[in-house]
């Protein structure tokens, strides 16, 4: 049963920094593309960055470019999200979840298996 489980979220100032960890179980790290999506309250939830199958190919939002970073340890079946210069806009509960296909992508309709959210609260 492919299972996902993320944490690492809380309250930080801004420009702080934070690390998402997303641990998956159920199948293989590098089988399947795996992203971070958010969702800030009345916003549809928008991808974040992307990390595709076998492959160090990765992807960002523009509004995060040069401030997040993916990565991923395939001996602990765990994908990271390192944030930096965190400011307001980037409030939102985040989620990880794997699209099972070998290079992803940032639209969150074709990701079929989800995690539970892990909220993030910038304050000024």
């Amino acid at each position: 049963q492919l299972q996902l489980v993320a944490s690492g979220g809380g309250l930080v100032q801004s420009g702080g920094s934070l690390r998402l960890s997303c641990e998956v179980s159920g199948f293989a790290l590098n089988e399947y593309a795996v992203g971070w999506f958010r969702q800030a309250p009345g916003k549809e939830r928008e991808g974040v960055s992307c990390i595709s199958a076998s492959t160090d190919s990765t992807k960002y939002a523009d509004f995060v470019k040069e401030r997040f970073t993916i990565s991923r340890d395939n001996a602990k079946n765990t994908v990271y999200l390192q944030m930096n210069s965190l400011n307001a806009e980037d409030t939102a509960a985040y989620y990880c979840a794997v699209d099972r296909t070998i290079m992803c992508g940032l639209n969150p309709w074709v990701y079929e298996y989800w995690g539970q959210g892990t909220q993030i609260t910038v304050s000024a």
